[in-house]
Order: structure tokens, then sequence, then C-alpha cells
């Protein structure tokens, strides 16, 4: 654990430095230099998004992304805060707890660097980091691992069973067209709306989250009657009559009823906090056992 007292180089600059000393009269949330900041071009929006990339880099259970939180806006918040008092009391609120989606993370930064531009008051900037970025969160886990991972990830599989070696590179072109389009273009979008984007997030959270989730539902439930292949070999005689279990009863039912069964039986161990190696066993046992007892 990194205690709060100890000097990083990222995070502070030593106070006998009489350069960053605060002007007398200056609040502890307020910048001493209040003059609009230099404007960031697209190079400087477009690095900031690169950098991004690192955000969970030095993840910690301290301060989550905190570390690569101020590692992305840094290039912008030096060319932005000349006065280097005003750089250190903007770094160091920057390494305070942080949490995101690290896909929609630019969204959040554009904004924020929109609101240091400004000059706007510390605890401001820092109340508005942590708003925008926890829906971003919840929105970007619907978006993409229950919405566009099984859709990429689909597409990919179905061309690798069919012998096809692009099914990874389909799947990788695919995701990652949209994730890097999303990166950069929620990095100026945002930059540009500044604080003017925030009601449009309170407004439309609850609103993308859910088509994203039913999405994402609609998907699972297709790749699973797809992918999970399970089948049963029982019969049941009945005097002469032969009914075979799968084909006169189950289909009958529901079409892949047993693989629906055999997910959600899945699911409820995950949920009993089974680890993924201990489910593929159980699968492999289940599939041996049923096969020489002769009902799968």
């Amino acid at each position: 654990m990194v205690s709060n007292t100890h000097t990083h180089p990222a995070t502070s600059i030593p106070a006998e430095n009489p350069d960053v000393r605060p002007a007398p009269g200056i609040g502890e949330d307020e910048y001493e230099d209040k003059s609009t900041g230099a404007e960031l071009t697209s190079a400087d929006i477009n690095r900031m998004a690169w950098r991004s990339m690192l955000l969970q880099a030095s993840f910690n259970y301290e301060r989550m992304q905190a570390s690569g939180w101020l590692y992305g806006l840094l290039p912008g918040l030096s060319k932005i805060h000349t006065n280097k008092a005003d750089l250190a009391k903007s770094m160091k609120g920057h390494m305070g707890f942080f949490n995101t989606h690290p896909f929609l993370v630019t969204f959040v930064m554009g904004i924020i660097l929109a609101m240091e531009r400004s000059k706007q008051n510390v605890n401001s900037i820092q109340s508005t980091k942590i708003a925008v970025g926890a829906p971003m969160g919840g929105i970007g886990d619907a978006m993409f691992w229950l919405t566009l991972l099984p859709i990429c990830a689909g597409i990919g599989a179905d061309l690798a069973l069919q012998g096809s070696i692009m099914g990874a590179v389909v799947f990788l072109l695919l995701f990652n067209s949209v994730h890097f389009g999303l990166r950069f273009g929620l990095a100026h979008y945002a930059y540009k709306m500044g604080v003017a984007a925030i009601p449009m997030i309170k407004a439309n959270t609850k609103k993308v989250g859910h088509a994203a989730s039913i999405v994402g539902m609609t998907v699972i439930g297709a790749l699973v009657a797809t992918y999970v292949r399970l089948s049963t070999t029982a019969e049941i005689e009945a005097g002469d009559a032969v009914v075979k279990l799968q084909a006169d009863v189950l289909d009958k039912l529901m079409p892949a009823f047993l693989p629906l069964l055999y997910t959600l039986l899945m699911y409820a161990l995950v949920k009993r906090g089974w680890s993924p190696l201990k489910l593929i066993g159980v699968t492999v046992v289940i599939s041996i056992a049923g096969r020489f007892g002769g009902i799968l």
C-alpha cells in the first residue's frame, strides 16, 4: 500500500521549492492563474487517447486507476497550467481514487481537460470526474462485455468452426474498430462539448444501459442456442412404441432446452463462486459419464 504522506513523482512537487508555493489569499480549491489555459490541439487530444490505453497499467486497490488516469492527462495539464503551483495542485487532485470503464475513459478525460482549461475550482473538477466516470463504468460493461464482445466473438467463432483462419482476425478487427473509434471519437467530442455534455449523460445513462443490457441478453441467448450443444439419446419404451426423448419430447417442448438448462446450471455455479477450471472439469465428467451411460 502507498501511504498518502509519501512523495510521488507524478503526484506532488516538493513543498520547499519556492516556485510552487501557493500565493497568499488563494483557496485550496482555487488556481492562482485564473486565465483560460492554452487551447489543446487535435494532436494533444489524440496523445491523451493513446496514453489512456495504459489506464490500468498501475492499477491498485488503494486508488484503482488513478496513476494511469493522471498519466493520460499529464501532457494536457502541463500545457494548460503554466503556473507550477497550479500544475502541482491539479496533479495532486487527479491522484485521488478513480475508477471507470477503460474503453470510455477518454469521454471523462475530455470533459475534465475542458474544465481544467477554463480554470474551474478543483473541487468541482474532482466531483465532475467521479460523477461522470461512475456511470461510464456501467454503460461500458453493458455495451462492450454484454453486447459487442459476444457479437464479435460469435461471428469469429462461427468462421473458425467452419475451418477459416480468418475467425480470429475478423473478431479482432470488428471489436477494435468499435473500441478505437469510440476511444478517439469520444475524446474529441467530450473536449469540445466540455461540461455541456454532463446533462446529456445524466439524462441518457439509464436508457443506454438498459438498451445495451437487453441487446446483450438477446445475443447471449442466441449464442447459447447456437454453440452449446447438448442432446440426449435416451429412449422411452411403451409396449411396441419407442419414444425418443430428444426428438419426440424435448425438441417439441422447446428447441435447445437442454443447452439452456446446462447454461443456467453453469451460471448458478458461477454465482456460488465456482472457478472456470471447476466448471470445465464438471463438463468433462458429465460428458464422459453421459456417453458411457448411453444417455448423451
